[in-house]
């Protein structure tokens, strides 16, 4: 793979996208009620910015030098994706962007809190320890760490919509003095050395155009000592990239999800060897042997809903509910209430999720190869 370029960083610029695109939807309900009050003219340039890497490109076609121009333009392609994608990801998932596993008989929204509470577990979190969230999306998870581990948590993210969102709801549940965000790339962040006790992320580092990169950075701002727990989203022992048909589930992931550069399990345990951690454990947690598959809200498998709250949620994830959305936004867009781009995005979502579900399947990919890290005490 040729060296990373790192793209350089301008907050000036993307606050004045932001705030024209975005305007004061980030203060509304979320979900649809944010999505409509888009600028049509920011909203379609963002579509154009992030979809140019994917339109007209088969995955048959895919080169590595297709790959290389998401490589190189990670930073805009990760953040045009949350402008595009975050009100859609809150209206059908919750403010949790990220699968879990499932106990029989358990709830969608507590598992998906069990998941954030398994990792703050493994990585031994516990109050007033100084934490770092890389790719914090609108905060649902670190608003969960500090809640169940008393830790303070800092947010880091490159989008400015999910950065005022993400405040909101922490001053909303009264936890804006444990908990701050912070406006940056994770691949060139700008925290001194050795700056925290402890730092996690959840399905985000695979935005990384590198993950030796990534996880280098981090191994920079943890203290000596420090702990590193990741969800990684990776491709199994079992993909074969010169299988078409692998190849297009891959790319279908990639395209619905914002991913330039999606790794093998080989590649992220390397990487996390070559930054410089001892790994204490790593596992891909979706081999467990549970009920029920962390894949099947988004496959529509309804005999696994367990309580009535999560009827309205798993609906919408469902193949007929994705195709209603559809329709719907498509026909806001003709009469110019929703932005033009909208229905494209959503679409891309559904082509993620049909990819996602078979990858999981056919067990190619994983959401959820857990690895904890430690810096050695005399790095």
């Amino acid at each position: 793979m040729s060296p990373i370029a790192l793209e350089q960083e301008d907050h000036s610029r993307d606050a004045a996208f932001n705030k024209v695109m975005h305007g004061k939807s980030s203060q509304a309900r979320g979900g649809m009620s944010a999505m409509f009050m888009k600028d049509k003219a920011a909203q379609q340039a963002a579509v154009d910015e992030y979809f140019k890497h994917w339109d007209n490109k088969a995955a048959a076609d895919e080169t590595e030098e297709t790959r290389k121009a998401r490589r190189d333009e990670y930073a805009t392609l990760t953040r045009h994706y949350y402008n595009l994608a975050t009100d859609l990801y809150e209206y059908g998932w919750g403010q949790s962007f990220h699968f879990c596993r499932f106990a029989y008989g358990e709830p969608f929204y507590q598992a998906i809190a069990r998941h954030e509470h398994y990792l703050a577990h493994m990585m031994g979190l516990r109050d007033e320890m100084r934490v770092l969230d890389v790719g914090c999306g609108v905060g649902g998870p670190a608003r969960e760490m500090v809640k169940f581990s008393g830790a303070n948590v800092i947010g880091l993210n490159n989008n400015d919509y999910q950065i005022e969102r993400a405040t909101r709801y922490a001053q909303k549940e009264g936890l804006a003095h444990k908990l701050k965000f912070n406006k940056g790339d994770f691949m060139q962040m700008t925290f001194p050395d050795n700056s925290f006790d402890a730092v996690y992320a959840i399905e985000a580092t695979v935005h990384a155009p590198s993950l030796e990169g990534i996880y280098s950075e981090i191994f920079r701002v943890l203290k000596p000592g420090g702990v590193f727990g990741v969800y990684e989203w990776l491709m199994t022992d079992k993909y074969d990239n010169e299988n078409p048909h692998h190849r297009e589930i891959r790319l279908g992931i990639e395209l619905g999800d914002g991913i330039s550069n999606m790794e093998k399990i080989e590649v992220a345990l390397k990487a996390m060897e070559v930054a410089g951690f001892v790994l204490e454990h790593h596992e891909d947690l979706a081999d467990r042997d549970d009920p029920m598959p962390w894949y099947w809200p988004l496959a529509g498998e309804l005999k696994n809903i367990s309580s009535i709250y999560d009827i309205p949620t798993i609906v919408r994830m469902t193949r007929i509910g994705r195709s209603i959305i559809h329709k719907f936004v498509g026909a806001l867009e003709m009469v110019g209430i929703a932005p033009k781009g909208t229905q494209k995005t959503a679409d891309s979502l559904a082509v993620a999720a049909d990819c996602l579900v078979a990858g999981g399947r056919e067990k190619l990919f994983t959401p959820m190869y857990l690895m904890v890290g430690r810096k050695p005490a005399d790095a």
